[in-house]
């Protein structure tokens, strides 16, 4: 499990990126390197109500020192430095707001488990992960054909849709949410199958998915929205502006193509995108219990630099693609894509959308050939291209992003 860049200082970063439970490799390091990076976990400790020092941390003989002071892989023993064990009350006890103390009993010392880390890092100031939705939002479970749609609603004002893709689920849009809630009623959904909605046995043809968007419109009586789309979710906005176009006020698709249109055949037989056709039994069974694997490798290729997307974001979507039904469910997404091709070119036929739509494309990716695909299917398209970023855009570069969409959403 790799310890981040921000967590670690950066002369110290390349002995970090991998370290495994029985790893020989000698990291090498300076001194001053490695006593920074000791520093940064031992304040890590402290920020997050820990004792700054493990003193059961012991060096085992072949294992490099960045093994021995942050080893997230071994399970936490409930014995304390004294030998003597610790019931699990002892150790949930009440805080007295002493760093790393409970309440009558010395601190027993913990050591840097996943866990433990996960709760350093949500503690800290500007911690990395994905981001909390703003207090006010609710979440409600919307029944439409054979599915349940999970849908986070708040904020007050002219409605955003947001529409996520593979990869990620409506947590991608957290930021986003709450840079627009004080102006906007924002409506987030898990789409069918991925996040928190329900795996359907069918209905991935983004058509049917469209329909989700619209029934989950009618149960919060909202009459027109704008929608906010990424990857997959370009596909379902697409859908979903096509058949209901006087729905939809303003379009925003970020950096991925539509089925059937444009130079969809030549964008298909790209070495990268070989995932468009991995699918069925063996490949669940291949996928089972190695999420987090497969998922990494579109993190890692798919962005203009792996180490913006931290350890805490893929960790919380490798788990809710880990439930079981999940991957098939996502599978299925890609395996709508030929009837989601025949679909997409009937809606173009019958003309050109009519909504003013924004194109963003990132720089390492789609970059300005998103508006030129856009422009197959949409009239009034506007293009922005944002810098330093590969294809997970509101991870990558959350701000520029952010900033890009407000400004289109408020002209």
């Amino acid at each position: 499990m790799r310890l981040q860049p921000g967590i670690v200082r950066k002369e110290c970063q390349n002995v970090v990126s991998a370290p495994r439970a029985g790893d020989q490799t000698n990291h090498s390091c300076s001194v001053e390197a490695r006593d920074s990076v000791r520093a940064d976990v031992r304040a890590a400790r402290v920020a997050g109500g820990f004792p700054a020092e493990d003193h059961r941390e012991r060096r085992v003989p072949g294992r490099s020192w960045v093994h021995d002071q942050v080893d997230l892989t071994r399970r936490p023993s409930r014995r304390s430095s004294a030998g003597k064990k610790h019931s699990r009350s002892s150790l949930r006890g009440s805080r007295d707001g002493r760093a790393g103390s409970l309440k009558g009993k010395s601190a027993p010392s913990v050591p840097l488990t996943p866990p433990v880390f996960a709760q350093i890092i949500q503690r800290m100031p500007g911690a990395v992960g994905v981001q909390p939705f703003p207090s006010g939002f609710r979440t409600e479970q919307i029944k439409r054909d054979g599915a349940t749609i999970h849908v986070r609603v708040g904020g007050h004002g002219p409605a955003v849709v947001m529409l996520h893709g593979f990869g990620d689920t409506g947590d991608m849009w957290a930021r986003l949410a709450t840079a627009l809630a004080p102006e906007h009623t924002v409506v987030v959904p898990d789409l069918r199958g991925m996040g928190l909605s329900s795996h359907a046995e069918g209905g991935y043809d983004k058509k049917t998915q469209a329909g989700d968007v619209a029934r989950v419109l009618d149960a919060l009586s909202i009459a027109k929205a704008a929608i906010v789309t990424h990857d997959i979710g370009n596909m379902v906005g697409y859908a979903f502006a096509a058949q209901y176009p006087e729905r939809v006020v303003r379009f925003v698709a970020m950096d991925a193509p539509l089925p059937g249109i444009g130079p969809w055949d030549e964008i298909t037989r790209s070495p990268l995108l070989w995932h468009f056709n991995f699918r069925g039994r063996d490949v669940e069974r291949l996928v089972k219990g190695r999420e987090r694997i497969y998922l990494d490798r579109f993190w890692n290729e798919l962005s203009a630099d792996p180490r913006s997307i931290d350890e805490a974001t893929r960790e919380h979507y490798a788990r809710l693609y880990a439930r079981p039904g999940a991957m098939r469910a996502a599978f299925n997404q890609f395996a709508a894509f030929a009837q989601d091709a025949i679909d997409n070119q009937a809606f173009a036929a019958r003309g050109k959308l009519p909504m003013p739509v924004l194109a963003i494309g990132a720089e390492k990716s789609f970059g300005a050939a998103m508006a030129d695909l856009l422009r197959f299917v949409a009239t009034d398209v506007t293009s922005v291209v944002i810098p330093n970023s590969g294809h997970w855009l509101m991870e990558e570069q959350p701000a520029a992003t952010v900033a890009a969409i407000r400004k289109f959403l408020d002209t």
